[in-house]
């Protein structure tokens, strides 16, 4: 195919009215607001940019009050939350992380290997395009139940989607989780975490500024696929769905790793004044976001970009979101410099327009212009981007799930088979079946992955280390949004701190139904509260992230998912924890009281098969001085393992502690239970619990240091050489069979499947 075949072309755009609006995903208001705001009907290239950037993926525009009650602002931030790319965080030694959290759940719905792939793809952009090289990925799943085979197949595509994408372009993935229930059956959620280093003075800025500089694409050629992917992910999946396919995006992950050391290069020599990844609304997000930021305009030429699809029209090129395209800002007299360091890793790389004064993004074809919008009225936060504060209804379901009464489940006549039972269920058993399928040792930073509960990263050239962790229970913000979203802060805080890290910022990326429900809508609201008071109270601000509305399909909306993201930073490496029991005679330390709670725990879902009651009590300062505690004993080296208490209650946890020991088992003392019933204080998943273990001579200064810092303890047994999970009284576990039954429950499933 001739270069010549495939220049754009003008096409026969259909004559704009409020029903081709309608059809975009406007609403009637909105499109009255464009028409007034430009003073003129829209043409169709136009309006295909303004549905683009007003829709819900892009706006935030039923969002954006509720996000700004967060704290943005703190000791380690470099930038507040939305003003670049990522969120940029300063750990010393003249470096910074650039970290964020995506969601690209619509796309692997229907397609799931690329939706995934291609979510990666794009978080990855994300932080290469401040200047940061990416060290890890993380990825938070959920997936309906492993009985139904649609299922199975969108669990398997998807993990395969991930590893293919950070195997191939070389990063690891080293954390994340995999949560199964009924509602995510038609609508999974694929979140995906990325964590990048960068040097404070390579730090790149998404701006576009200063008259006459050249505006870059580079990357892949510009196709159709992904158009209105924005606006598909801005919407509820229907039976017509799959008919969206074309909405979904195709990655190239070896053009992306050749990519990322391109653009490196470029922004290195100093000639860049601005880069953006092309994500979601593709050339019309970038164009409009940057001269937004940089408080300028754009003229950009559509004959000059390069193209791998005959006679494209300007819609289809403005709203394309082809993978692995960037658009960088380069200064003027130094084209050729940066165009040279692209062509020498074989990225296509052309000049297709140029910064101008005045705050107009012109699109020109033939020297014709054919859209004209004003940038600061397309980006979020703008002086005329839509901004809704809908209704909010307490959810009739709740009255209903708080009349649980914990007497409705019977005390289990045999307790070691209940324990066997919750083992082998997908949300507890060994997920070793997903990450062996990914890299997690690629670029050699990566510290522990495994035994641990949260990844560790070195940071090459000091002794300090990187801890990062996503984390959701989303039965408890189903039943209590305010407090199961506090949960969550709290136990990914929680989890980077039992490896030995001050935890310092987290990202967010929020997954709900339909904000035009009030029910929907209060689930929202409460979460984004019980978020902000745990950030405060933890000292955890928030950097970024993403909302995922419309997650539902004809059965109903998912259980509300506020994944978060959480880092924490290592400031001596040998201060390293794990979860992993050592040696015989080593004492055994609950931090924190068991109270039994069972609301929307893992047991009462096993034997009533239903979630009610109410998520677990949490006390955030009470949280906070157990953190603090647990922070101080790993830094004095006081302790030999440290692992928090959550889904499947403390016999899960001890069973976790054991899982890839050899010649190891423990005893806990008879009298452990405290007068709970012996199921509920086995698989209660009381909050702010920690299990330590240390030598048997350092049990009295950990008890001071505990009183010190006013947090329960209880020495509750001992690390013993029998093969065993014992308690006193209560049940005795082989620990071979334990084991084996925990790592072989999720690969027995999915070995039945039929591809």
């Amino acid at each position: 195919m001739h270069k010549a075949d495939l220049k754009p072309v003008e096409g026969s755009d259909p004559i704009v009215n409020l029903e081709i609006a309608l059809k975009h995903g406007l609403l009637e208001e909105e499109y009255n607001k464009i028409v007034k705001l430009l003073g003129r009907v829209p043409n169709y290239t136009e309006l295909g940019i303004f549905s683009v950037m007003w829709s819900e993926h892009c706006s935030y525009k039923n969002s954006i009050l509720q996000l700004k009650t967060l704290p943005r602002k703190g000791k380690y931030l470099l930038v507040e939350a939305g003003e670049e790319n990522a969120g940029l965080i300063d750990i010393g030694n003249g470096l910074a992380v650039a970290f964020k959290i995506e969601s690209h759940n619509h796309p692997s719905a229907v397609e799931p290997y690329q939706g995934a792939a291609t979510g990666v793809g794009g978080i990855l952009r994300d932080i290469f395009s401040m200047g940061a090289r990416p060290i890890a990925v993380l990825d938070s799943l959920r997936f309906g139940e492993l009985s139904d085979e649609r299922v199975r197949h969108l669990f398997k595509r998807v993990v395969k989607g991930i590893s293919d994408y950070g195997n191939s372009f070389g990063v690891p993935t080293v954390a994340g989780e995999v949560y199964f229930e009924k509602s995510y059956g038609i609508n999974p959620l694929v979140n995906v975490m990325a964590v990048g280093i960068v040097e404070h003075e390579k730090i790149a800025r998404a701006v576009a500024k200063g008259k006459g500089n050249s505006v870059l694409i580079v990357g892949s050629k510009t196709g159709r696929d992904g158009i209105h992917g924005a606006t598909f992910a801005s919407e509820e999946l229907t039976e017509e769905s799959q008919a969206k396919r074309s909405s979904v995006q195709v990655g190239d992950p070896f053009t992306g790793k050749k990519l990322l050391e391109a653009t490196l290069e470029a922004i290195s020599t100093g000639y860049v004044v601005g880069v953006q990844d092309m994500g979601a609304a593709g050339i019309s997000c970038c164009t409009t976001e940057m001269s937004a930021r940089g408080k300028s305009g754009m003229t950009i030429e559509l004959d000059k970009i390069p193209l791998r699809e005959k006679a494209m029209t300007p819609y289809e090129i403005m709203l394309s979101e082809s993978q692995e395209r960037m658009l960088l800002v380069v200064k003027q007299g130094y084209e050729m410099d940066v165009i040279n360091i692209f062509k020498k890793w074989d990225i296509d790389a052309e000049i297709i327009g140029k910064v101008e004064d005045e705050n107009i993004v012109k699109i020109m074809l033939n020297e014709k212009c054919v859209a004209q919008v004003p940038p600061e009225a397309l980006v979020l936060g703008g002086t005329y981007t839509p901004v809704y504060k809908r209704e909010t209804k307490f959810p009739d379901y709740i009255k209903k799930c708080r009349s649980f009464d914990a007497n409705k489940i019977k005390y289990p006549t045999d307790l070691e088979k209940c324990f066997l039972n919750i083992i082998k269920r997908p949300n507890i058993a060994s997920k070793r079946w997903v990450y062996e399928q990914y890299d997690t040792m690629v670029r050699t930073n990566t510290i522990q992955v495994e035994d641990t509960d949260a990844a560790v990263l070195r940071i090459k050239g000091t002794n300090k280390a990187l801890a990062v962790k996503t984390d959701c229970n989303a039965k408890y913000v189903y039943l209590n949004p305010k407090r199961g979203t506090s949960i969550a802060v709290a136990e990914a805080a929680r989890n980077v701190v039992c490896t030995g890290a001050k935890p310092i910022a987290i990202t967010n990326c929020l997954n709900f139904g339909n904000p035009y429900d009030p029910e929907i809508y209060w689930q929202f609201t409460e979460a984004i509260s019980g978020m902000r008071e745990a950030c405060l109270a933890l000292n955890t601000p928030v950097t970024g992230g993403n909302v995922s509305f419309y997650n539902e399909n004809p059965e109903g909306a998912i259980l509300p998912t506020p994944v978060i993201g959480m880092l924490g930073l290592i400031e001596d490496v040998r201060n390293i924890q794990n979860i992993k029991f050592k040696e015989p005679k080593d004492v055994i330390i609950e931090l924190g009281i068991n109270k039994g709670e069972i609301g929307g725990s893992e047991y009462q879902e096993m034997i009533l098969g239903e979630v009610s009651g109410d998520a677990p009590e949490l006390d955030l300062e009470y949280e906070k001085r157990l953190q603090d505690l647990c922070y101080r004993l790993a830094n004095e080296h006081i302790i030999k393992s440290m692992h928090d208490v959550s889904d499947g209650g403390i016999a899960v946890t001890l069973l976790e502690c054991l899982a890839n020991t050899e010649k190891l088992g423990c005893r806990i003392f008879e009298g452990y239970s405290q007068n709970l019933r012996p199921d509920f204080c086995l698989f209660g998943e009381t909050q702010s619990r920690i299990i330590i273990t240390a030598d048997i001579d350092k049990k009295d200064i950990i008890i001071k240091h505990a009183k010190n810092h006013n947090v329960d303890i209880s020495i509750i047994g001992e690390v013993t050489s029998e093969e065993t999970i014992r308690f006193d009284g209560i049940m005795s576990i082989d620990l071979n069979e334990a084991k084996e039954t925990y790592r072989s429950a999720i690969p027995n499933v999915m070995r039945v499947e039929v591809d």
